[in-house]
């Protein structure tokens, strides 16, 4: 029976153990809701790193067996391949790369072995579910060489693959020193896909001037085939976000939220701890509004929450230490006895403590350097069902191309995030209704599920172009036929052409 297996660096669950038992919990990431009915359907997988590390075997057939039940399957590693796989190749060269960070990118021999072996450790493990028919989608700059891989050894198969994070420009791109590998491994699907027009268009530059092969329109023709790289914006699942505003906890916190703030007006802030997330940027744009308008101290809150993240990295940890110096400095000038400027969080919250957040704050700034996507500024427009609030969002952001009711700002620019804020805060209710409408009309059409659809559909007519452009041989009925009328005929034209009609 044909199936449909997914593929990502990491499962969609959260494993933990306790007492030699192991724990699974489904993970709420955007991914795991959209493809969440796709891989619990029938006989359906999902392949990837359960984030833990197992050695013994006895162990490994046990959380196995566990993720069986669940449509899933593990692929183990050792703490060497995620430390040179996970952390190394793919976030010490790929994201700061593709993030426009060059300057933080570290060219590892160790780190692009480990980063070749894992993506052969992946493909081995589809090799042995995949079946004739079967349709695999993988996702995401962790596995960028394993469409090649597969290609190599199933030819037959339908693959698609889909990059989550921004393609960098060719002027960067070609810092990589195995740039024509990770190219070559990406041509390995039939569909390529990413979350921006940007993007799309600086992988087909990339390709066309890395490696030999002919690109028309939005297809490259790499041996033989049409490849088809095509732009996919991710949606989230509206209708979860726009009914957990109902949700008895979620309004029980947001009572909490007005009995703190009562008249303060909350600026909200989430980010994951990321260089390419503009946090200290932002941070200096609030502390200029409290100076240029000291009419809001005492009257304006910024709720920054910033989620751990690989804090031991020397980039990161100073991250994190310039974020706690600055947070500390703003509240030590501006603050009151009975006012905090900045309400900072350096931990994770769970879902409904955000999408109480989301439904109180007058304003939520979105201003990363540089951004695949950024589905924190969906969730914020899908959790006002009042039709009131202000997003302020990156141009640099992949939403940004969507949300165009926004307020837009560039993250380098401290005085126009400023002003922004100022706009944000003084906008009427009408204006603020008339924006937030269109954008919640777009984020509920082109929400997760409307993505999965699109992607699959358009991978299926990639499929359907791709064999109607093979050759077909000619039986030899037909060819006895055209043989008699080519000698019978007293006048003959030979048409040659390079590779259109034939």
């Amino acid at each position: 029976m044909r199936k449909t297996i997914i593929v990502s660096n990491r499962l969609p669950v959260k494993i933990s153990e306790a007492d030699g038992d192991y724990t699974l919990q489904p993970s709420e990431g955007g991914l795991a809701t959209g493809l969440g009915s796709i891989y619990r359907e029938g006989n359906n997988i999902w392949i990837g790193w359960p984030g833990q590390e197992i050695t013994d075997q006895k162990e490994q057939d046990k959380v196995t067996k566990q993720l069986r039940k669940m449509n899933l399957m593990p692929v183990f590693l050792t703490q060497d391949e995620i430390n040179n796989f996970y952390e190394g190749f793919s976030n010490e060269t790929l994201w700061p790369v593709f993030h426009y960070m060059s300057v933080y990118a570290r060219y590892e021999q160790d780190y692009w072995d480990a980063y070749y072996q894992v993506n052969r450790k992946f493909r081995d493990i589809v090799l042995k579910v995949a079946e004739p028919g079967d349709i695999i989608w993988i996702h995401d700059y962790q596995l960028l060489l394993l469409p090649g891989m597969i290609r190599a050894e199933m030819p037959e198969r339908s693959c698609g693959c889909l990059q989550h994070i921004p393609f960098p420009s060719y002027e960067l791109f070609r810092l990589i020193p195995w740039r024509a590998e990770i190219l070559e491994g990406m041509l390995g699907a039939d569909l390529m896909g990413f979350h921006t027009f940007d993007d799309t268009r600086h992988f087909l530059n990339a390709a066309s001037r890395i490696l030999p092969v002919n690109t028309s329109a939005n297809i490259v023709s790499y041996n033989d085939r049409a490849v088809v790289v095509e732009t996919f914006p991710m949606g989230i699942d509206f209708n979860k976000y726009a009914e957990m505003g109902n949700d008895p906890e979620v309004l029980q916190q947001m009572q909490h939220l007005k009995e703190n703030f009562q008249q303060d007006r909350l600026i909200l802030s989430i980010d994951r701890l990321d260089y390419s997330k503009g946090i200290l940027q932002r941070l200096q744009s609030f502390e200029l509004l409290l100076q240029l308008h000291p009419e809001y101290i005492g009257k304006v809150v910024l709720y920054m929450i910033v989620v751990p993240s690989r804090d031991t990295v020397p980039q990161y940890k100073e991250l994190r230490d310039e974020i706690d110096k600055y947070v500390g400095n703003i509240n030590a000038r501006f603050r009151t006895l009975a006012w905090h400027p900045i309400q900072y969080f350096y931990r994770s919250f769970p879902l409904e403590t955000l999408s109480a957040l989301y439904n109180f704050a007058d304003i939520c700034l979105v201003t990363p350097m540089r951004d695949g996507m950024n589905l924190v500024s969906k969730e914020y427009v899908a959790s006002r069902h009042n039709n009131d609030g202000v997003l302020i969002l990156s141009e640099m952001a992949g939403a940004s191309k969507e949300l165009i009711d926004a307020i837009i700002v560039n993250p380098n620019n401290i005085g126009a995030i400023t002003r922004a804020i100022v706009d944000a805060l003084n906008m009427p209710l009408p204006e603020q209704t008339r924006r937030m409408k269109q954008m919640r009309t777009i984020v509920a059409k082109f929400n997760i599920h409307h993505w999965v659809k699109l992607f699959m559909t358009r991978l299926h007519e990639v499929n359907d172009m791709q064999q109607n452009m093979l050759a077909r041989l000619v039986n030899q009925e037909t060819a006895v036929l055209i043989r008699q009328q080519y000698h019978n005929t007293k006048k003959r034209i030979t048409f040659l052409d390079y590779d259109g009609p034939l």
